[in-house]
């Protein structure tokens, strides 16, 4: 597989750019070696500059549901293009959007566009910080919801214990109202409101975690979440960044009939254009600025390129085989792999939710981070670059999801499936 001109991009890239990428898990730091330069890509599958094709299973981190290149989302992007790419003026497809997610979404009532699903989570934090008039919020190990400062907590000694900041440059004040517990753990929520009463604003979470990896919440436990956070006077905010309009048509909250109060969203209502929203119950989407005192604002929000592109693959999923498709698919990958470990008698979890999926290696079940932590990182690593050297891209690293889109055949999944029995079996 020639790589020299992607080498050459990345030698060049290391001088101008930190560490030679736009976002750190692009760097391949996780399983070695150097990325490779994308030229083009359509539907299921991406040419990099020194004229290597790939199967692509990362889907632009999930906005490509319906593959790359999709032609109603080229055409929609030239044709809102045309017309002028920013107004600083409301347009109307900001309105066509926003109606669009209220009636597909079933916890949202009304909508404020972002400019990225970071912006749509700290703008959640702080609505329901000014709902509740408490400081204190709950998120979970492994679920992340942006680079925001109050966010950005890796977990305490205990389960009680407010984290300390995961990154460098945010002050340890700026986390101090921060709870972070295991997921899945109900016992910890409990305690939590226990040694808290009266202070917790919001538990945040990723519906099914796609950030470690990929794990499911255990039948009952988004319930029991909505139920406690109802119960002590608190916000429940799904983080469906990711599972929005993937995992069903109306999101993780769809598929698991359960309604939280804000929802955050991005990645798929932009096509592939960056893009953010916060939506909720309508008594609470009042309270941001200019109807309520809960400031937020952005010059490129609902930018009419995004709104275009954003709307168009909306438009695509409206076909009502579109997500019996992609379980499909999802089935298929699944089985399929997890025959092919069978095969080479490695213990390997396959988790999988529609059309987003990951494989730990290890023994035992993945249900939050400490489980996901146990996976042989190592053999990760080895597994990836065989894919890779066969045409077949995944995440670069153990702990994020692939996802799969409508471009992807039964055929290109089988061809994954064959792959995987080479590759694992010389593991």
């Amino acid at each position: 597989m020639k790589q020299a001109l992607s080498k050459k991009l990345f030698a060049e890239a290391l001088k101008f750019i930190p560490g030679g990428v736009n976002s750190p898990v692009r760097a391949f730091r996780a399983v070695g070696g150097q990325p490779f330069f994308a030229r083009r890509a359509k539907g299921a599958r991406v040419w990099d500059v020194d004229g290597n094709e790939y199967l692509d299973y990362v889907c632009t981190w999930g906005p490509a549901i319906l593959g790359h290149a999709h032609p109603k989302i080229v055409a929609a992007i030239k044709a809102a293009a045309a017309r002028g790419a920013s107004f600083g003026i409301p347009n109307a497809l900001e309105v066509t959007m926003a109606r669009r997610i209220r009636q597909w979404v079933p916890g949202i009532q009304k909508v404020r566009m972002t400019n990225s699903g970071t912006e749509a989570c700290m703008s959640a934090i702080r609505l329901a910080r000014g709902f509740t008039n408490r400081d204190k919020i709950i998120k979970f190990d492994g679920c992340y919801h942006g680079h925001a400062d109050s966010l950005l907590v890796k977990a305490g000694s205990g389960a009680l214990t407010f984290g300390s900041p995961d990154s460098a440059g945010v002050p340890a004040a700026f986390t101090q109202h921060t709870l972070v517990l295991p997921f899945n753990d109900a016992d910890a929520i409990e305690a939590a409101f226990a040694a808290n009463k009266n202070q917790i604003a919001a538990i945040i979470v990723e519906p099914v975690p796609g950030n470690a990896g990929l794990y499911l919440p255990q039948p009952g436990y988004l319930e029991f979440l909505r139920d406690i956070t109802a119960a002590n006077g608190a916000l429940l905010i799904f983080d469906e960044v990711m599972t929005g309009f993937r995992l069903a048509r109306g999101g993780a909250q769809e598929r698991f009939n359960v309604l939280p109060d804000l929802t955050c969203l991005g990645k798929i209502i932009g096509g592939g254009l960056p893009v953010g929203a916060l939506g909720g119950r309508a008594e609470i989407m009042d309270l941001l600025a200019p109807l309520g005192p809960v400031y937020q604002a952005g010059t490129l929000s609902g930018n009419p390129i995004a709104m275009a592109s954003g709307i168009a693959n909306l438009d695509a999923l409206a076909d009502g085989n579109v997500y019996q498709k992609l379980e499909d698919r999802g089935r298929q990958l699944a089985a399929g792999m997890r025959e092919a470990a069978k095969a080479a008698k490695i213990s390997v979890q396959f988790n999988s939710c529609g059309s987003m999926f990951c494989a730990y290696f290890c023994h035992q079940p993945v249900h939050n981070l400490a489980d996901a932590m146990k996976s042989d990182r190592d053999r990760f690593a080895k597994f990836f670059h065989g894919m890779l050297a066969q045409g077949i891209y995944l995440a670069p690293s153990q702990f994020e999801a692939g996802f799969i889109s409508t471009a992807h055949t039964p055929a290109d999944i089988e061809k994954t499936i064959r792959v995987a029995h080479k590759v694992l079996r010389r593991l």
